[in-house]
């Protein structure tokens, strides 16, 4: 059964859902997503594991940020409080959901259990011209037109290109990230940062890791990954054949089949 609520937690309100029991495993969105991101694996996951999807602040059903700091990994780590999951957990994290777990790691090691790192950001990384180019397009127009522009832009965006090879799963994509508040794109986030970052602590993280992405991801993601593959002791790496930036949505079987594999093999 898949249940939903709301946790106050850290001076904000954030949505969550849950299913299954046993071991704690965590799903966390990338930018402009939801827990829809997730709609592929809630089920599968939960007839083994404990599932806990939620939105992040100031995404989906969550609360916006305010002008006071936080840590999408302070909130996390509140949410399991508040949940009373008191086992290391589990942490699927999808793009920026990726970079937050990888800060979970570094900022609560004793919570963690293992890592599932997909199409991963990491914090302290140098973006290339390209990326920095592609996304200007998006950004490029005054922060008031963030519905009219910048979102619809984003759909564009050539890390998509592998989804938009898939009507269906594009057009569920979409519904997700026009439905995304765009708070972070015309506010100035208060957002905390690890100091060093993330990049240059890899060599601290010590639960086991799989990091994944799909064949036909941007550059800079397969960067990423050579990087966290390398910087992590002991990860694993598994790239995605005929799949872009989404493997939990473009290839869900596929992805489900990698991260229950690994996961039996802790």
């Amino acid at each position: 059964m898949r249940s939903s609520n709301y946790a106050e937690v850290n001076n904000t309100r954030l949505y969550y859902e849950e299913a299954g029991s046993g071991s704690p495993i965590v799903l966390v969105h990338g930018l402009g997503g939801d827990c829809r991101v997730w709609d592929g694996q809630v089920e599968v996951i939960a007839r083994r594991y404990r599932v806990i999807c939620y939105d992040i602040r100031g995404h989906g059903k969550s609360a916006l940020p305010l002008n006071d700091p936080y840590s999408h990994a302070d909130d996390l780590k509140a949410l399991l409080d508040y949940l009373g999951v008191i086992r290391p957990a589990i942490v699927v994290g999808h793009s920026m959901g990726g970079g937050i777990a990888i800060d979970f790691a570094l900022t609560y090691p004793d919570a963690l259990r293992a890592l599932v790192l997909v199409a991963s950001t990491v914090a302290g990384y140098t973006w290339s011209s390209a990326w920095n180019e592609a996304w200007a397009l998006v950004f490029g127009d005054p922060a008031s037109n963030v519905m009219e522009h910048a979102l619809p832009m984003l759909l564009d965006h050539p890390m998509f290109a592998n989804t938009r090879q898939q009507p269906d799963v594009m057009a569920r994509l979409a519904d997700i990230l026009l439905g995304y508040s765009g708070w972070h794109i015309v506010n100035d986030d208060p957002l905390v940062e690890l100091d060093p970052p993330a990049i240059d602590r890899l060599g601290e993280i010590r639960a086991p890791t799989l990091v994944m992405l799909g064949a036909g991801d941007f550059p800079d993601l397969h960067n990423i990954a050579g990087i966290l593959h390398k910087g992590i002791r002991g990860a694993r790496l598994v790239e995605l054949p005929g799949v872009g930036h989404v493997p939990p949505m473009e290839a869900p079987e596929k992805f489900n089949q990698a991260v229950l594999e690994f996961l039996t093999g802790l």
